[in-house]
């Protein structure tokens, strides 16, 4: 593709020089943002160094953040200004040098739609001198480098937006020994042996090795599931027994509800503290099991170092959700063009404060004021625009975002409700004492109708006997259908799924398949109670597993006593899932209304006959 440089402008009075660089694109905007404006992909791929960021807040709330970093013979330290930008059309970063050869640093993306669907990017770099030095760098090749710099990531970009490379930049990944290859090697065939593996450790091992670091820092199951094409289940499972095996690190990261960004991370349940602090936010936070507890991985040290440390803090792709990020003034008001579609957003600033939830149509546009204790969102005239007012005393960073939680998340409510982390993690528990909120979990209770006569009818040791098969069959569908077995109460199990239509697809299967059961058995004639609720409950730590109670745990016990066997009684609050309802307009179902045990009024449920 054509593309061309502007001439360097050099204003005497301070010796500031910029250079912009073009590059037209045959792919929209929007195609390539995601790669351009991923700074810190972009910054590693460039072989710039890491860096470390101090933070440090102020007295209006805000934070001053102070980079530190070793580039060539220079220790450099910066003050870093945080990223403005807009989602695919533009992003600005600068940097306010403290030591080092350059004054400032500043770059500038810039996306322009084109004729015929595709776009021009210009990128922009404005420096200036601080000593002789920095001089003679800016009147040779500094320039000469950038340009050659973002050329080369350019055209890596324009092929993976045709989806001609499989990864973003052109990146060559450390070299591997041949121990550590040997080793990795054995740790690939002892995840294989297992049912846990899928055919995906190979893979799982060449990314460990060969990726880039931003990719590695923070190992996603669900990520690696979406770019991978395979079921979530598969992905969970494969780091789960990479974890178990050594491949993988497991930890668990509690994300900041601001920029949903880990500030804590801990290796076990039993040392997640109750909250943390967030520099970036300037705010203190609790833990939530089910919103910003999460479980990622990372290489085992054993199979690839990371280096501590930033490639970009603030970049657009580190916080994909955002949408616009911009820095005003005190008093200033600025009009932005911004492609926001229709959905749910939050309007809130960068810095500790205030926050505003606002719904956006197809014909709509918002104002958004930043007033002291307060963001106000009102509505605006002119569609693909928004108004932004600062009327603070202070440099205020104003943030519209999407208002879904992290997409690739997997919270610790849904990896604690899975038979696998249950299998291979049984030692990860809380402390004892220790208790967490869990806002919704779908519990199944089963139990044997007619077990006693069981007992009587054959014997003990032979009753038992199957009373274990039916255990092994239950525990298999539960687990094939993404729950997991908590524990067994005499002839019971409590079971817990992460998402109540999963729970519903297990009990469906436990009542059509319980005859082929029984003819493996001799006829028995075993047939299953099954009860399901759904809602809030506390995580605890019992008999030194992971268990739960609440009145959700003590509902679903005693609508599992109202089952006659061979049905499922669903309570009403599961029975109004979204992605229960259609499951259950299929089959034959009558609702009824009883008086529980320990409840002063009727209690409506649903009894499903498959």
């Amino acid at each position: 593709m054509p593309h061309s440089s502007s001439l360097t402008r050099t204003p005497p009075q301070d010796g500031t020089r910029s250079r912009t660089f073009v590059r037209h694109f045959a792919v929209p905007a929007e195609t390539v943002w995601p790669v351009l404006s991923d700074t810190a992909r972009f910054n590693e791929a460039a072989k710039l160094p890491k860096h470390v960021i101090e933070e440090t807040a102020r007295d209006d709330g805000g934070v001053d953040y102070v980079g530190r970093a070793k580039v060539g013979p220079f220790r450099l330290i910066w003050d870093d200004r945080p990223v403005n930008w807009v989602a695919n059309r533009w992003f600005l970063h600068r940097r306010d040098m403290r030591t080092g050869p350059l004054r400032f640093l500043t770059a500038r993306l810039s996306l322009t739609p084109e004729a015929g669907g595709g776009c021009k990017a210009e990128y922009t770099v404005e420096t200036a001198p601080a000593n002789l030095i920095g001089r003679a760098m800016l009147a040779t090749r500094f320039f000469a480098s950038v340009r050659d710099m973002f050329m080369r990531l350019a055209e890596d970009a324009e092929r993976v937006a045709a989806k001609q490379a499989p990864a973003a930049f052109q990146y060559k990944a450390p070299p591997v020994e041949p121990e550590r290859r040997e080793r990795v090697q054995r740790l690939v065939d002892e995840i294989e042996g297992t049912a846990r593996g899928h055919g995906l450790a190979s893979r799982l091992a060449e990314f460990l090795l060969s990726a880039q670091e931003v990719d590695l820092t923070s190992v996603r199951p669900l990520r690696l599931a979406r770019q991978w094409g395979i079921p979530a289940s598969h992905a969970i499972e494969l780091c789960l027994e990479a974890a178990r095996a050594g491949l993988l690190a497991l930890r668990w990261d509690l994300l900041c509800p601001r920029c949903r960004i880990g500030k804590a991370t801990v290796p076990a349940l039993d040392a997640l503290p109750k909250g943390a602090h967030c520099g970036t936010c300037n705010i203190d936070y609790d833990r939530d099991f089910t919103r910003n507890v999460e479980v990622t991985f990372a290489p085992s040290p054993a199979v690839r170092s990371i280096e501590a440390g930033e490639y970009c803090l603030f970049g657009p792709m580190s916080t994909p959700h955002i949408w616009l990020q911009i820095t005003l003034a005190p008093g200033e008001e600025r009009t932005v063009n911004v492609d926001l579609t229709t959905g749910t957003y939050r309007a809130r600033t960068l810095e500790a404060g205030p926050e505003a939830d606002f719904d956006l149509e197809d014909d709509s546009a918002p104002h958004i004021a930043v007033e002291g204790d307060s963001v106000v969102v009102s509505p605006h005239a002119t569609p693909g625009q928004v108004v932004l007012a600062n009327r603070t005393d202070h440099p205020r960073t104003i943030v519209v975002e999407e208002l879904h939680w992290v997409r690739d998340a997997l919270t610790a409510d849904r990896v604690t409700a899975l038979q696998a982390f249950r299998d291979l993690f049984s030692d990860q528990v809380l402390r004892p004492g220790d208790e967490v909120s869990v806002k919704r979990v779908t519990l199944m209770f089963t139990d044997l109708r007619g077990s006693t006569a069981l007992y009587e009818a054959i014997g003990d040791a032979a009753a038992y006997h199957l009373v274990r098969e039916h255990f092994a069959f239950l525990t298999r569908i539960v687990r094939e259908n993404n729950g997991a077995v908590v524990k067994t109460i005499g002839d019971a199990i409590m079971a817990v799924f992460n998402d109540p239509a999963d729970a519903f697809r297990a009990a469906l299967e436990i009542q059509l398949k319980i005859a082929s059961l029984n003819r493996e058995i001799g006829d028995r004639g075993l047939v299953v109670k099954l009860g399901l609720h759904m809602g809030p409950c506390i995580a605890v730590t019992l008999n030194e597993r992971l268990d739960y109670f609440g009145s959700t745990v003590n509902m679903a016990a005693r609508l599992q006593a109202q089952s006659e066997g061979g049905d499922i009684v669903v309570s009403a609050e599961a029975s109004a899932d979204p992605a229960l309802r259609p499951m259950l307009e299929t089959l034959t179902l009558t609702e009824e209304n009883v008086v529980l045990k320990g409840y002063s009024e009727a209690v409506r449920f649903l009894r499903v006959r498959p």
